[in-house]
C-alpha cells in the first residue's frame, strides 16, 4: 500500500505547470523504538528545557532562537522570522536549470521523494516535462522549502515518475581531495591485480535488498519477543578480535581466499 503524500503543490517548467504530490522514498516506521522509562515505576520520562545557569523550567512561549556573536552575547530570531525566509518555494517547484544527471557526484545527494501528478488532468503535462528530462540525460534543479528550511532540489526521471533529491548544502560538502592526497598512487602488480579480480568475480551477484538488511534490528525483535513470553535472554559471546599482522605476504593471502571462496561456493 502506498504512502500518502505529505506534500502537495505544482511542479513548473516556463509556463507548463501542472499539480503533483510528493512521498519520501524511504521510511524509518519500521524500526524499532524506545521509550525512556523511569526504572522504578515504569513511567514515561519526560524531556524538559531548563535554564542554564537558574536550573528553572522555561516554557515553550519563552524559548527563543539565538545565534551566537559573542561570548553570552546572542542574535534573537523568532520562530516566525526563520519561517518566513523563502517562503515563495513553499508550494512550486519551478525548475530554474538543467544539468546532465551523471554530471552531479553522488555526494551532493541527500533525501529521495517520489513526485507524481496529482490528478489525471495534470498527468499530460507532467509526463511531457518526465520525458523531455528522460530523452536529453538531464535532471531539473529546483529551489524548494522542505522540512522548515529552503534547498536546492534535483528532479531525476524514473519510470513513470520523478525522483525528486533534496541535495546538501554546499558548506556541508567536504572535498574529497582534502584527505586523498597524501595517499601514495601506487601501481598495483598485475599479478595481485589478476588474483585480486578473479576474488572479485567470485564475490560477484545481482543487488537485491536483502544486503541492506538490519541485522540489529532483527535481533531486537527476537529479545522483544523472547521477553514478551517471559523467556530470560543469553548474552551473546563477544567475539575476539583478531590481530592482524603488520606484515602482509599479499600473494599468500590472496591465494588462501579464492580457495575459500571456491570451497563455500562448493
Amino acid at each position: 500500500m502506498a504512502a500518502r503524500a505529505f506534500w502537495k503543490g505544482y511542479l513548473k517548467l516556463s509556463l507548463v505547470t501542472c499539480r503533483v504530490s510528493m512521498t519520501p522514498a524511504v521510511s524509518e516506521s519500521g524500526k524499532v523504538r524506545f521509550h525512556n522509562l523511569n526504572r522504578k515505576t515504569h513511567n514515561r520520562v519526560m524531556s524538559q528545557y531548563v535554564d542554564a545557569v537558574s536550573g528553572e523550567a522555561v516554557d515553550d512561549e519563552d524559548q527563543v532562537k539565538g545565534y551566537p556573536k559573542g561570548e553570552d552575547d546572542y542574535v534573537l530570531l523568532e520562530d516566525g522570522e526563520i519561517e518566513n525566509v523563502g517562503l515563495e518555494s513553499t508550494r512550486t517547484i519551478d525548475i530554474e536549470t538543467f544539468v546532465p544527471v551523471e554530471s552531479i557526484g553522488w555526494i551532493w545527494y541527500d533525501r529521495p521523494h517520489y513526485l507524481a501528478p496529482d490528478d489525471d488532468v495534470s498527468g499530460e503535462a507532467f509526463a511531457v516535462i518526465r520525458e523531455a528530462m528522460a530523452k536529453t540525460g538531464t535532471a531539473g534543479i529546483a529551489r524548494l522549502v522542505m522540512y522548515r528550511r529552503e534547498r536546492a532540489v534535483l528532479l531525476v526521471p524514473k519510470e513513470n515518475g520523478i525522483v525528486v533529491w533534496t541535495l546538501r548544502y554546499g558548506d556541508e560538502v567536504r572535498e574529497a581531495k582534502d584527505y586523498f592526497a597524501d595517499i601514495d598512487r601506487e601501481k598495483p602488480s598485475s599479478q595481485y591485480l589478476n588474483l585480486m579480480k578473479r576474488l572479485i568475480d567470485e564475490r560477484t551477484e545481482h543487488w537485491k535488498p536483502s544486503m541492506a538488511d538490519d541485522p540489529v534490528q532483527d535481533r531486537l525483535l527476537d529479545i522483544i519477543a523472547a521477553r514478551k513470553k517471559g523467556k530470560k535472554v543469553k548474552k551473546p559471546a563477544e567475539p575476539k578480535p583478531e590481530q592482524p599482522s603488520n606484515v602482509i605476504d599479499i600473494m599468500s593471502a590472496l591465494k588462501k581466499s579464492l580457495a575459500a571462496e571456491r570451497k563455500s561456493s562448493r
